[in-house]
């Protein structure tokens, strides 16, 4: 198992408030084109080991959506290597995009990760984007809802497989409520804040940016808060991409820390990046990246990760979406991947 590594969080710069991979030459000993995770081989005379790099991003990871804005991975690859984007809706859509070799890097909450590896998904936590407070329980702003205890027989909008589900589980215990007591709606983030809004559901298990927009433009309330609930953002990758493309692999690390570091350089642009990606008001945008979200942290998976997750897998099993405990233990074990973020130098991509 890769050596885990516990994180410092570092509060500096604008953006790491709370209240939420220079290319690298070809890695000595790999052939270029040899078995590349794409299954398309590089153009002769490439340095890099596949012709083609599918990334996704999401609103809720604002480093994807720096990295994607700026062009620094394209800038990087020229035309050797053709680089895709594609939006993840949620940390569901990432995992089903991972798992069917349609992105070879995405981005889910830690939680999704651990679940999506214990069913077998071939997937590894190359880094940390950020630690979140993302998720919380809303109720519409007339609502007589106030507290936990309130969700008894109640219907609640949350999106199966992803962070706030499993925020709204842990929610619940703590009002001695479970899943046989409330009636879950499984519907995709932004159907759930829909949902709520039009009186289809009692509550919802929101996700930033979408939360905010609800409570700043719906009056929507946010009545229960736990960042200690939410699970951290992981940048995953398959392990295909990672055995056949390590030199891409390496160049997404350096790229997610120049990212990281631009971010806190530029609060400002970044929160306009996010706003226009996510369709909403910069307002908006900065209470989500100013006072919701940390991005300047050890971005090395480690033992306060585990830690988290260890709390989080037993639910899996409780409810059924993992058949054995020993199937979240393997994952747990085996999850974390820090080659390339220990050897990460964001200076290796070109301004």
């Amino acid at each position: 198992m890769t050596t885990r590594h516990i994180p410092h969080r570092l509060r500096s710069g604008a953006v790491a408030l709370v209240a939420p991979l220079a290319a690298l030459a070809l890695l000595s000993g790999c052939v270029a084109g040899e078995d590349s995770a794409s299954g398309a081989d590089a153009p002769e005379g490439s340095e890099w080991s596949s012709g083609e790099l599918d990334m996704d991003f999401a609103t809720y990871n604002p480093l994807s959506l720096i990295i994607k804005e700026q062009g620094w991975l394209e800038a990087e690859l020229g035309d050797d290597v053709e680089v895709t984007w594609t939006q993840s809706a949620g940390s569901n859509k990432a995992n089903e995009a991972l798992r069917a070799g349609a992105i070879d890097v995405g981005s889910t909450a830690g939680s999704a990760a651990l679940l999506a590896r214990a069913n077998g998904s071939p997937i590894k936590t190359v880094l940390l984007y950020s630690q979140p407070d993302w998720s919380a329980l809303v109720a519409a702003e007339d609502s007589d809802i106030t507290e936990v205890a309130d969700l008894d027989g109640k219907s609640i909008a949350a999106t199966k497989g992803t962070d706030p589900y499993f925020f709204l589980l842990q929610a619940l215990a703590t009002a001695d409520l479970g899943l046989d007591d409330v009636k879950v709606q499984n519907l995709q983030h932004a159907d759930g804040k829909t949902a709520l809004e039009n009186g289809s559901v009692d509550a919802w298990s929101g996700l930033d940016p979408l939360m905010a927009d609800s409570e700043v433009n719906n009056g929507s309330k946010l009545f229960y808060r736990n960042i200690d609930f939410n699970t951290y953002g992981f940048l995953n990758a398959t392990e295909d991409f990672i055995a056949d493309s390590p030199d891409l692999a390496q160049l997404v690390a350096d790229a997610y820390e120049k990212a990281r570091a631009w971010a806190q350089e530029n609060p400002e642009e970044t929160v306009e990046i996010l706003a226009e990606a996510a369709g909403i008001d910069p307002e908006l945008a900065s209470k989500v990246l100013l006072e919701r979200t940390v991005l300047d942290l050890d971005p090395a998976p480690g033992a306060a990760q585990a830690d988290v997750l260890e709390v989080v897998g037993p639910i899996f099993v409780e409810i059924g979406d993992v058949s054995d405990q020993s199937q979240v233990d393997e994952a747990l074990d085996t999850l974390f991947d820090t080659e390339f973020i220990d050897d990460v130098d964001a200076t290796r991509i070109s301004d």
